[in-house]
């Protein structure tokens, strides 16, 4: 996917957000986006919560997944979800995140701009959600969420 895309997309979203009737719905929809302080500026807080929202869609690249890098991004996420403390899974609960997002191997198919690979996995069925691997050009932090396609996923890293 081309950079002018990517932005394209984002101005998109933007775009919803800031049209949108209010901005508890766009909370709704985006549970990881944090109160923000201002009073009563609805038109601030739109034009704030859309550079969040656009700021955390990270993918550059997306592709079926090979078969090693579905093993390497399953084991790393059940390893990393069994090693999570019960606070964070119930916080995790608690903001609605049903997915984690974790790293896996590159392939001949990763974009040459990308800084890694990630797989989205699915917590409540213990499966990778599905077979489609992103190439990430700027990583989340570990433990933050993000939106990743169309999924908002906590972020793990490789998991170890």
């Amino acid at each position: 996917m081309k950079i002018r895309i990517l932005r394209g997309v984002c101005l998109l979203t933007a775009g919803a957000i800031l049209t949108s009737a209010s901005i508890g719905s766009a909370r709704a929809q985006f549970p990881y986006v944090p109160s923000l302080p201002f009073s009563n500026s609805s038109t601030t807080e739109r034009i704030v919560t859309a550079a969040v929202v656009a700021i955390t869609i990270y993918s550059i690249a997306r592709y079926e997944a090979n078969e090693h890098q579905r093993q390497i991004a399953e084991a790393r996420a059940r390893q990393s979800y069994a090693r999570m403390s019960a606070k964070r899974r119930a916080d995790m609960k608690a903001k609605k995140v049903r997915y984690i997002a974790v790293d896996t191997e590159r392939s001949q198919k990763t974009s040459p701009k990308a800084k890694k690979t990630v797989m989205i996995y699915d917590t409540q069925t213990q499966k990778v959600a599905s077979n489609t691997a992103y190439d990430v050009e700027k990583a989340p932090s570990v433990g933050t969420t993000a939106k990743i396609d169309n999924y908002s996923a906590e972020y793990v890293g490789s998991g170890l």
